[in-house]
């Protein structure tokens, strides 16, 4: 059986994405989902970004 090996750039991908929609979700609740969108995608970009590094080095 093969293992697959995942990078950094499909995860973070992916958390980049969840952390927009959470960040939208929380704007939501407050009626500003525009501010919490942006707010969202810049986690996300911080996030990202930790998961390239870490993923950089391996």
């Amino acid at each position: 059986m093969e293992v697959k090996k995942i990078s950094g750039t499909k995860i973070g991908g992916v958390v980049f994405f969840g952390c927009m929609f959470i960040g939208a979700g929380i704007g939501m609740l407050f009626n500003e989902q525009e501010i919490g969108g942006a707010f969202g995608m810049g986690v996300g970009s911080i996030a990202m970004g930790g998961i390239w590094a870490y993923y950089r080095q391996k």
